[in-house]
């Protein structure tokens, strides 16, 4: 190659760095240059009409322009044009001319080397047509495995005879890495560069082959699914030749071998629906959507434990002593509990079975938040030795949450009830189907219907988890139920459950719960000693009046989770003090402010106000009745955010006492009738029954913003309007519950025992109630509220008026 009219080599001329292309001396490329040094490489090598020389990058360095960051050897060419692009780049058209090596960096602005021309040696061995014609061979094998050469190229790596150019040639058309195009670029000998090449294309050949087997084995696959899936194949083809695709089959396999060890334990539509599945799941391609939706239900459905029980024989015995150990009073509830089960002890004894295996009543413990209905639950299914699945309905309003999605929607999986069976492992747990009285209904099902056959033992033998698409025996799982609310439950479920009322607690029961129970449990939660505590009997009834407005005793666990962590950082802060003493005197030290429950009573009589009872989703109340009479028409208002019923209840009351008075069973003094300046003159005797014509009466029940209802404060309206009326005062220390007819008659009303203790939490001395709440209700009122009330039976309201008014 002739480079004289450039002048004499070993020569000073510019470098121009490249991060991209690897160039050749017979190319012609543009070059895009858009950093300083090459531009001012390439406007020196035109202005002064000289050669330049082109190095490649290192890998790794690319944008860097230091003589570190270059390869020596590059390809000396001329810049044959220049044009300055809009962007701020220089394209040049640069022309390859020989392959050059720079010795050593002459200036770094602008980059200039001294460079020198690589001459090749053993250009004329005897060896080097044989080379020559092993790499026209490889080069037709590669070309009809791959499209790396055009024909034409072809042609000219046949035709031509000059060593140096052909290896360039084939080297710029195939795919090589910068270091292995450099390897045979710097290399000066012709021999060794031909055997780096033949190298190259054996390795390029096997690549290619093996590529182009693989396409061939999935050509027939591709054509029947999308050709998305291209890539996807390829991998599964490798991994076959790897021997790494025998996943699925193993997968398949081991369903097979999980149903098979299930098959004595289920039903043949069970097994029926689970084989057809699996067999399903074989025959469909690995990444269609279906494939992996009836693989996710395979998982589901084997993991189902059919004809797993707990093996446990039920003890009546059992249950009573962990339904002792774990909860204080709640008599009449643990012994309706301890029958149910002993019902079932004794058919098991005698080899009966009913037609539901173990159906039965399903029990529904109901009352307010904190009574220990869930922990009842809990002690049941301990003394069982049996799984407890709670299932939390509050809010639920999606029927598929209980009955599973069917399988055609994205996401579907089974109901709540198959995956509590799935998490206990066994078929017959105990279920707790918590707050069933706050399942909402919407237009995505009723869940309530539902409920009534999971909860009906002749239909739940035969539940079908629309998931699943076969039935499931639910008859050995034992159903809990709990509630706030019984009347928030629709009537067909309410007549499937067995309802056991769990009241509120008197101060005494949660005084020994607290002392028994929760202290206990707590210290031991925040790592105190017993030894560190020491809380005197009226601080903690202080600390249960005056800290705690509930019926159970969920704040006050509360609270005394509170103290405990008052109590460990007292510890904590003064080493030297090894106990702290709880009194009535430093319980403000420890709690910050007191709520106050129920008022206590004054004992002073008053006229117009009287002590009603009440029944609240937290327990009993007392409710205190205003009256006062304005000068009017005798028009009765009433406030205090009343219910219809209970605005029926007053308006009936006022008409019972229009009756008494005019029957003059009510006495009126004629002082407290309004008279006219006439009648005053005259000294008119005006009729009793003026006072109710020429008043207005306003009743009022604070506080005003709680909403009440029910027709249990008829009594107490009648005692507070024939109170305002006569002038005659109200004993303050006596409470009253009952309703009242239109002729006087007192009428039965529901939670006594909630209303009579929170008359004894107030203080009352007396306490009237309905005669026939007297004769059938008494028994379940604590007998520590008994003794300390004078509990007086009513039947009519002249009884009611004669006990309460002075």
């Amino acid at each position: 190659m002739n480079l004289s009219n450039y002048g004499e080599f070993p020569a000073d001329i510019p470098v121009i760095a490249e991060d991209e292309l690897f160039l050749y001396p017979f190319m012609i490329s543009p070059l895009f240059l858009s950093d300083e040094d090459n531009i001012d490489a390439a406007t020196k090598a035109i202005e002064e009409s000289s050669l330049v020389i082109v190095c490649s990058t290192k890998p790794g360095h690319d944008g860097e322009r230091t003589s570190d960051s270059l390869y020596e050897a590059g390809v000396i060419g001329s810049i044959m044009r220049k044009v300055s692009l809009p962007d701020g780049r220089v394209k040049v058209l640069f022309q390859g001319l020989a392959r050059a090596t720079t010795l050593y960096e002459v200036s770094s602005k602008p980059h200039i080397a001294h460079v020198a021309v690589l001459e090749p040696i053993n250009n004329d061995s005897p060896k080097l047509d044989a080379l020559l014609e092993i790499v026209r061979e490889k080069v037709r094998m590669l070309s009809g495995v791959s499209n790396y050469f055009p024909p034409d190229l072809l042609r000219t790596i046949e035709e031509n005879h000059d060593h140096n150019r052909i290896i360039d040639l084939i080297c710029s058309t195939v795919k090589l890495k910068k270091e292995q195009a450099y390897k045979i670029f710097v290399e000066v000998d012709t021999e060794k560069r031909y055997m780096h090449l033949v190298d190259y294309l054996i390795e390029e050949i096997e690549a290619n082959k093996l590529q182009k087997e693989i396409k061939s084995k999935v050509h027939t696959k591709i054509e029947k699914v999308n050709k998305e899936y291209f890539l996807k194949e390829q991998l599964k083809q490798i991994q076959k030749e790897l021997g790494t695709d025998t996943q699925r089959e193993e997968e398949i396999e081991e369903y097979r071998k999980k149903l098979e060890s299930k098959k004595s334990k289920m039903d043949k539509e069970a097994y029926k629906e689970i084989n057809k599945q699996i067999d399903r799941f074989s025959r469909m391609h690995p990444d269609s959507s279906d494939a992996s939706m009836t693989q996710t239900y395979l998982e589901w459905v084997l993991e189902i434990p059919f004809g797993e029980e707990a093996k446990k024989a039920l003890k009546v015995n059992d249950v009573s002593e962990q339904l002792n150990k774990d909860h204080f009073s709640l008599k009449k509830p643990k012994e309706r509990i301890v029958e149910y089960f002993a019902v079932k002890e004794l058919m098991e004894l005698r080899g009966i079975k009913s037609d539901g295996g173990d159906a039965g009543a399903i029990l529904c413990f109901s009352g307010p938040p904190g009574v220990g209905k869930t922990s009842l639950a809990n002690s049941i299914a301990q003394a069982l030795k049996r799984p407890l699945i709670r299932i939390a309905l509050g809010g639920l309003e999606d029927v598929n949450e209980l009955r599973g999605h069917r399988r055609t929607y994205v996401g579907a999986m089974p109901g709540r009830i198959t995956q509590g069976l799935i998490d206990a492992k066994k078929m017959n747990p105990v279920i707790v189907l918590d707050e069933i009285d706050k399942v909402s209904r919407s237009l995505r099902g009723d869940p309530t219907a539902a409920l009534l056959e999971i909860l009906d033992p002749e239909q739940n033998k035969e539940f079908r988890d629309y998931y699943l698409n076969f039935n499931i025996d639910l008859r050995k799982v034992i159903f809990i139920a709990t509630a706030n609310d019984v009347g928030n439950i629709p009537a067909p479920l309410r007549d499937r459950m067995e309802f056991i009322t769990i009241s509120s607690y008197t101060p005494q029961e949660k005084f020994e719960i607290a002392n028994r129970y929760l202290i206990p449990q707590e210290l031991k939660k925040h790592g105190l000693k017993r030894s560190e505590l020491s809380i005197s009997k009226p601080a903690l009834k202080e600390l249960i009046h005056s800290y705690t407005r509930e019926a159970g005793v969920r704040n006050l666990r509360r609270r005394l989770a509170e103290m405990s962590r008052k109590v460990a950082r007292d510890i904590l802060e003064n080493p030297e003090l090894k106990k702290v003493s709880l009194s009535v005197k430093n319980l403000k030290d420890y709690f910050d402010k007191t709520v106050f429950e129920i008022e206590k009573t004054t004992k002073k009589p008053v006229v117009g106000v009287v002590n009603g009872l009440a029944w609240t989703a937290v327990g009993g109340d007392v409710l205190k009745i205003e009256s006062i009479r304005i000068k009017g028409k005798g028009i009765l208002t009433l406030t205090g955010s009343l219910g219809d019923v209970m605005k029926e209840s007053a308006r009936i009351a006022f008409s019972v006492v229009k009756t008494l008075i005019d029957t003059n069973k009510i006495e009126i003094d004629s002082n407290n009738i309004p008279k006219t300046f006439k009648e005053k003159e005259d000294k008119v005797n005006v009729p009793s029954s003026e006072v109710y014509k020429r008043y207005d009466l306003h009743v009022h029940v604070p506080d005003g913003a709680t909403p009440k209802d029910g027709p249990s404060a008829g009594i107490a309206m009648c005692s507070v309007i024939a109170s305002i009326l006569s002038s005659k005062k109200i004993r303050s220390e006596i409470a009253m519950t009952g309703e009242v007819s239109l002729t006087g008659d007192v009428l039965p009303i529901g939670g006594l025992k909630e209303k009579l203790i929170a008359a004894h939490k107030a203080n009352m001395s007396k306490v009237l109630i309905p005669s026939k709440n007297y004769e059938r209700d008494l028994e379940d009122i604590p007998k520590e509220v008994r003794d300390s009330l004078e509990i007086i039976s009513v039947g009519r309201i002249e009884e009611v008026l004669a006990e309460v008014l002075i």
